[in-house]
């Protein structure tokens, strides 16, 4: 069984100075859950990763790209070694 009693905080927000708090384990939902969406899809569209959200807010990896999707954040491409592109590119000269 999990225990939900530790707290995670986000970077303060530049626009609004107030801290969000985030319980874990815990349904987020209503003004809580848009206050959560809102400041996750700044910090992303900022460069920061799902990775890094998830492991700054203590939730899954899930979690935050299911609201980056609900906030309409465009996603970006996995990242990682594109071998397979610079191979076709190479070959093409």
């Amino acid at each position: 069984m999990r225990c939900g009693f530790g707290w995670r905080r986000l970077r303060e927000s530049n626009q609004t100075g107030v801290a969000v708090m985030v319980r874990k384990y815990q349904r987020v939902s209503g003004a809580e859950r848009e206050t959560l969406k809102a400041e996750l899809k700044r910090r992303y569209l900022d460069g920061e990763s799902i990775r890094g959200l998830s492991l700054s807010t203590g939730r899954s990896y899930g979690f935050v790209h299911r609201l980056l999707e609900e906030a309409g954040a465009p996603l970006r491409p996995r990242g990682g070694k594109q071998r397979l592109a610079r191979a076709l590119a190479a070959v093409s000269e």
